[in-house]
């Protein structure tokens, strides 16, 4: 039996051993700010902002996926601010992907630079080229969003260490069952659940996840002064989501592949980026490192107006932002000033069954 097949499976039952006659099997929803406190304020939970049994719940079936503990947020950019505010102080210097999620480097300059916060960008591929000398933290993608590049993360987390920086990986789009950062050296990882973990497109959620009790600590402080918190039914909705997150990625991923294989292959598509697709520049090294290619997938079409027509043809494709939903879905990232041609779109697949997801997007295409 695979690890992560022992982890599911503990995992759909999570405090059955704590049953008792007559209880419900499904975990409860707590909508409460205030918690039975008398005499000694020494107790599991004791007001709103400071925990919930709902968040426990999500976060031991998290860190147990993860192979760290875990602490949640409200969303992932709560979960990217609590590492980044919570490690970060005056005089410090950050490397963040140049090729990442931009709202990570808007933070950064908005928000960290004025406190004294350097942040230095590198493009994904050539991450480890320059070193890591006088970093407090560097922090990957894995892989890149949107461009799906790939970067040698046993490589920077052996040179980080060595500089003594911090190393955060941002694994939102392979999930923990695509790869597990923290067993490849990195210190801490981040997610939103808002995507593939949750699943279902109806919540927003973060997580933090890491090995060292000391950061854990200190990303719950943050949480807790902040006041950055989960609310108890969007806990219970990921913590239901989080259920199906093995049978849902593995038709996923499946979906990817053909889809990939299936653009790569035809004349209206000018280039495809795919680790999991053999010619893909990022295919060894995520062969190497990841568990599975993941379900997203770019393409990038002849210009706006193809890309355009790919997506408001296809009946099966959800033409929204964000992704990790059982509903495929796509956008023409270039309208949100990513840096990559007019043409391109980032596909996130879904649960549809194969071959019907296969024959429609065929359809579409014979009409570009």
């Amino acid at each position: 039996m695979t690890d992560h097949a022992e982890r599911f499976a503990l995992l759909l039952h999570q405090g059955a051993d704590a049953l008792r006659p007559g209880d419900a099997i499904s975990p409860a929803i707590v909508p409460s700010s205030i918690f039975h406190l008398p005499g000694s304020p020494e107790a599991p939970f004791q007001y709103g902002r400071y925990g919930n049994p709902g968040w426990t719940r999500l976060e031991e079936a998290l860190g147990s996926l993860e192979g760290g503990e875990a602490v949640i947020f409200p969303s992932g950019m709560a979960a990217i601010a609590a590492v980044l505010f919570s490690q970060l102080k005056a005089g410090d210097r950050v490397l963040l992907p140049s090729d990442g999620y931009f709202v990570a480097r808007a933070l950064a300059e908005r928000f960290l630079a004025p406190f004294g916060v350097t942040a230095e960008l590198r493009p994904t591929r050539a991450f480890a080229d320059g070193g890591f000398g006088g970093l407090r933290i560097v922090w990957m993608e894995v892989p890149s969003n949107p461009g799906l590049d790939v970067c040698d993360i046993p490589a920077v987390v052996t040179a980080a260490h060595a500089e003594g920086a911090l190393v955060v990986a941002d694994t939102t789009t392979l999930t923990p069952l695509g790869l597990r950062a923290l067993d490849h050296g990195a210190d801490v990882v981040v997610a939103a659940g808002t995507k593939a973990i949750n699943g279902h497109s109806d919540a927003l959620m973060g997580h933090v996840a890491a090995r060292d009790p000391a950061i854990i600590e200190a990303v719950r402080t943050w949480r807790k002064y902040s006041g950055s918190i989960s609310g108890p039914f969007e806990a219970w909705q990921v913590r239901r989501g989080l259920e199906t997150l093995e049978v849902r990625y593995e038709r996923m991923c499946r979906n990817a592949a053909a889809v990939a294989a299936l653009l790569a292959g035809d004349r209206a598509v000018q280039a495809v980026r795919y680790p999991g697709l053999p010619g893909d520049p990022a295919h060894n090294l995520a062969r190497a490192q990841w568990n599975a290619f993941g379900f997203m997938v770019g393409a990038t079409f002849e210009g706006e107006a193809a890309a355009e027509k790919f997506l408001s043809g296809c009946r099966f494709m959800a033409e929204s932002t964000s992704f990790g939903g059982v509903h495929s879905s796509g956008e023409r990232r270039a309208r949100w000033g990513d840096a990559v041609a007019p043409g391109f779109v980032r596909l996130s697949l879904g649960i549809e069954p194969t071959a019907a997801l296969i024959a429609e997007i065929e359809r579409v295409l014979a009409t570009l």
